[in-house]
């Protein structure tokens, strides 16, 4: 099953989110810009989790 690459970032949504450009996210796919996640502690607002950089995908692929 792959991830799903979310466009948005959870927290300011207006941030847009390209597939092969970095972001954070935790095992339950939540998504969040890199400035959200320093700003979270990079910690999950939602469940709690460890905020980690997405793996990129070439847009090729996305």
């Amino acid at each position: 099953m792959a991830l799903e690459m979310r466009e948005r970032c959870e927290r300011c949504t207006p941030t847009p989110l390209p597939a092969d450009g970095p972001a954070r996210i935790c095992s339950y796919e939540c998504t969040f810009c890199e400035a959200c996640g320093e700003a979270l502690g990079q910690i999950c607002p939602n469940c709690g989790g460890e905020l980690v950089a997405r793996p990129r995908r070439p847009a090729a692929a996305a």
